[in-house]
């Protein structure tokens, strides 16, 4: 069993906003994933780690995009903004999530969340003792932190370095386990 479990942000971290085509305003009715992006879940998914989508949006525009490209099995659940009632950085996304996979608070410190976004992704992460991780590869939203909350604990500039980077630190994880921490 993987110690790390996997929190991850949709627009711009997995799916290219530039390619989203919306419908019936807000709706996205289809979109692109990010190069390498698909073959980044399969391999998490196949590696044995929990993953969830913790993501700010309207459900169906997620249900587009996700059935679309065959990809709505990725996730062993789901924090919509829109069903959660608040947005990132707000807590209650985050809690949603762990409530959903049946996490309790000293499970925080296997959870690695990844977005793109520093004032909701990483502050929320941050504020709640999650793992950061950006996603450095955005080129829509500021990725140079203004304050200590916005500092994300570890960046990629590239979707292909996600899971060597879940590899070493679930790794950490199962090194303090041993040790006792």
């Amino acid at each position: 069993m993987r110690n790390a479990i996997i929190f991850l942000d949709s627009g711009d971290t997995l799916v290219d906003e530039s390619t989203e085509v919306r419908i019936k305003g807000d709706v996205v009715d289809h979109a692109e994933f990010f190069t390498g992006i698909k073959e980044v879940l399969f391999q998490l998914k196949n590696a044995g780690f929990r993953v969830a989508l913790v993501a700010d949006g309207l459900v169906e525009s997620f249900d587009n995009i996700y059935q679309q490209h065959e990809m709505e099995t990725y996730f062993e659940v789901r924090a919509i903004s829109e069903t959660v009632g608040v947005c990132k950085p707000a807590g209650e996304m985050f809690k949603t999530a762990m409530e959903k996979m049946n996490l309790e608070e000293a499970d925080k410190k296997y959870i690695i969340m990844i977005g793109n976004n520093l004032e909701r992704d990483i502050v929320g992460a941050n504020r709640m003792g999650i793992t950061s991780v950006l996603a450095g590869y955005s080129p829509r939203y500021r990725m140079k932190p203004e304050n200590e909350e916005e500092t994300p604990d570890y960046v990629v500039c590239d979707p292909s370095e996600i899971p060597a980077l879940i590899e070493m630190l679930d790794k950490q994880m199962e090194n303090k386990k041993q040790l006792g921490w």
